[in-house]
Order: structure tokens, then sequence, then C-alpha cells
């Protein structure tokens, strides 16, 4: 992946001071993932330009300090190629002092706008030009995009060579792009947790509050967060606090949907009652939340011990209240264990379990991340029984406050019909070797079939 920034201010060769990387010198930087070379293609008076070449290596990605710092487990994908995370990461190991706005021998040129030209090659196209131009030019740049050709040599509009011009602070233009080309990408390779919001907030410093599209950019560099999002939205405006709060006590329109029906309370009888009839003795719940099934688990007896999982610090906070960890009255120590982690990268702190749930879990999830979620936890971790419970789309008809075609949270990123689920289920099967009994939770309607949709998988 390739990243250019030149400029016409004269003398141009000043854009060495400002980036603190002299002209004349081919500059090498060690990444966990790869190398980073920073280089002059063209150093004059009249225009100068710096290039920053990535080379990722792919092998690095899913061996060694790859692995271990939770990279993709793919070898075949862009990730070596296309401009993502990774080159924001390079970015700001490369330009940070740049990035900050400080130059110890150009200190006014640093704190002026000036003529400036970034290239960005190859990036990806996830929303198509419409979003791209969203993002960039409310932000002044004139944006110019040329398509990079596919295998056949055809264009295609997955990615393209982006071109922005404008007159700016050079400090402003690299925070732009460490934070717009992982959301153009629509990816981070690495886990995203509460300091990603600092991150995000730190380069967004002076335009990310008034951009129009700072919704989109702030879940899209939260990697759809929906607690990380509302967190960073509240924050980046404090006058929306209280609709920030209102939106995660009250906009869950899925419990207020499903409530006249007690639909929770049944889903989660009878995932205790399928973990007893399976015998499970070490329970991992993933996507864990605040709690609520491991509240019901932790007074079954026949439970040895129980682990929760989720992304989410402050839902694993609320989990331990709830729980009581640590206080009078609480379980035992070490009976429960809540862990910080994805559910799509490998994690050995659960993979003992001799049962996993995913209560209401998946449907949060973007489908393309689903094999990587299939991989860990039926090909890696393989644990006896696996529960995973999913809303049925078929039955969003009978809900008289839902519009047809939209999903029962705002957090969702697909509803698999009854048809649709039991498809994932026989692939799981077929590709994993297990077998599989799906089961409806709720009231069961003779057309639309049950509001809530089971799968116990069994090896």
């Amino acid at each position: 992946m390739f990243l250019s920034i030149a400029t016409t201010h004269q003398p141009a060769t000043d854009l060495g001071f400002l980036l603190n990387k002299h002209p004349e010198r081919l500059h090498e930087l060690e990444l966990t993932y790869g190398k980073a070379l920073i280089f002059y293609p063209e150093a004059s008076e009249a225009r100068c330009e710096a290039a920053l070449v990535l080379d990722v290596d792919p092998i690095g990605l899913v061996r060694g300090k790859g692995q271990s710092d939770g990279l993709l487990d793919q070898y075949v994908n862009d990730r070596p190629y296309a401009a993502s995370s990774f080159l924001s990461v390079a970015l700001n190991k490369a330009f940070r002092t740049a990035m900050n706005g400080v130059s110890s021998a150009r200190q006014e040129l640093a704190d002026s706008a000036i003529p400036l030209e970034a290239v960005v090659t190859p990036l990806p196209l996830r929303g198509g030009e419409t979003v791209l131009r969203q993002l960039f030019e409310p932000l002044g740049w004139d944006v110019v995009l040329a398509p990079i050709a596919g295998p056949q040599g055809d264009p295609t509009s997955r990615y393209v060579r982006l071109t922005l011009r404008g007159t700016a602070k050079l400090s402003a233009l690299l925070n732009h792009l460490y934070v717009l080309v992982p959301v153009m990408d629509d990816a981070k390779h690495y886990w995203v947790g509460d300091e990603e919001i600092d991150k995000l907030l730190k380069r967004g410093e002076g335009w990310l509050d008034s951009h129009p599209a700072k919704e989109l950019i702030v879940r899209r560099y939260l990697r759809h967060r929906g607690v990380l999002a509302r967190a960073a939205l509240a924050r980046l405006a404090p006058e929306t606090q209280d609709e920030a709060l209102e939106t995660e006590t009250q906009g869950l329109s899925e419990d207020k949907l499903e409530a006249p029906i007690r639909l929770n309370d049944l889903r989660m009888s009878a995932v205790v009652e399928a973990l007893r009839a399976a015998g499970a003795k070490t329970i991992a719940d993933l996507g864990c939340g605040e709690g609520k099934l491991l509240q019901l688990l932790v007074r079954e007896r026949w439970v040895i011990s129980l682990i929760g999982l989720d992304p989410a610090i402050r839902e694993l906070e609320r989990a331990a209240k709830r729980l009581k960890l640590g206080a009078t009255g609480g379980p035992p120590e070490g009976r429960v264990t809540l862990l910080q982690g994805s559910l799509t990268y490998r994690d050995a702190r659960w993979a003992e379990a001799d049962a996993a749930v995913m209560v209401e879990v998946i449907e949060h999830l973007d489908p393309d991340r689903l094999p990587m979620l299939e991989r860990v936890l039926f090909g890696a971790a393989r644990p006896r029984r696996v529960i995973v419970t999913t809303p049925n789309a078929d039955y969003n008809a009978l809900f008289p406050s839902l519009p047809a075609g939209q999903f029962r949270h705002r957090d969702h990123r697909f509803e698999w019909s009854r048809t649709d689920f039991a498809k994932w289920t026989q692939h799981i099967c077929e590709t994993y070797n297990y077998q599989v009994a799906i089961s409806g939770i709720g009231h069961h309607d003779e057309t639309w079939g049950a509001p809530t949709q089971m799968a116990v998988f069994t090896r």
C-alpha cells in the first residue's frame, strides 16, 4: 500500500522539516507486521513529495507476533495490499510529531495552511464513491478517484486510487488520513476497546465534532461497537449526552418490543435447561453483556465454573456488580471469570469450556465476520456443546410497532429467517462435524414460527 504527500509551497523542500525526515535519505521502520519505507520521489524548490510504502508480511499476519496481536488469521485476503488500519499505524509511527503539529525547525510553517496533495492507493471502496466523498469533501479536500484494474484487467469498483488536493495544515491532512482510511476500509486489524475512543477524539480534535458524517465515522472507526460508539459521541458532543443516554436506556427497541411476551425470560430459561440437559459443567457465555444469563447459572449447583466474555468494559463492570463478584454474598472466588475479548479472535482463556453459549449475539456481527467466528468457535475451541439463539426474522411480521423490513435492534447487522438459520447451522455441521437440533422459543405461530430460534450443536 502506498501513501504520498506533496506540496508546492516554496521552498517545497521544507516538507522534510515538517515530516522530520531528510529528503536525501531512505528511512526504514520495522513494524510488527512488516516494514515501512519513507523516501522522496521528488525534492525540488518547486515541488517536494514524500512517499510512505508499507510492505506487509502476509505470513506474519498469522504467525508469531502477528497472531498474538489478534490479527486476521487468513492467508488469502487483501490485508497486505489494501490501505487500512495497517497504514494508519505506520503513519502514526512514521510521522507522529508532524501529526501533533510540531516542528522544531519550522513551527511557523507547521501552524500554517499550505498547498497539499495526498495520494492513497489502493483504497477499499466500502460503501462506494458516495461514502468516500461524504468523508473527505466536507473537510475541504478536492477528491479525485481513479479505479484500479481487477484480476482480468477490467476496472473494478472495489478499490481506487484516491487523490486529495487542498490547502491546510499538514497535521490536519495527516490526522484526516489516520482516521478516515480505516473508516473507509470499515475494519481494524487489532482489538478495539475503550482506549480506541481516546485515539479517535485526539486525532479528530477540531473537525470531527462538526463533521456531517461523524456518526458514520465513529461507528466504523470503532468497528460498530454500539456501546463504544455511544460513549464516543457523548464525549464528542457533550450537549448530546442526554440523548446518548436515552438511546442506551430507551432506544433498545428489542427489549421493549419483546417485553409483552416475556421473551427474554423464556429465552434464558430455555438456554439454562438446554445446558442442564447437556450436562455442561464449565460454561462460556460469549457476549455475556451485563451478566443476566450468568446470574441464573451461578445459582445452579451442577455448574462448576462460568466464563463471561464481552468486548465492552462497561458491560463487564455491570456484570461484576450484578454477580456481586468479590463482595459479600457473591460466588466463591474463581467460580466466575469475566474476560474482555472478541468472538472473532482465538482466545485460550475460554477454550477449555465444555459448553459455549451465544444468546442474541451473532446478529450483532457483520456478516463478513462470521467465517472468523466459525473458525474460532467451532474450528479451534470446539466445545462439546454450542448453543446459539437469534431472532426469527419471519416472526417480525407479528410485531405491530415494527416497520416492515426493520430489525428489532438498531445494532443488528442482520436477522435470519428460519430458512437462513437452518442453512447456516447445516453449514456448521458439514464443515466442523457437529450435529444440530433447532427449536423455537416463545409462542409458536402457525405461519411465522416462534420469535426466537435456538440451535444446540453437539459433537
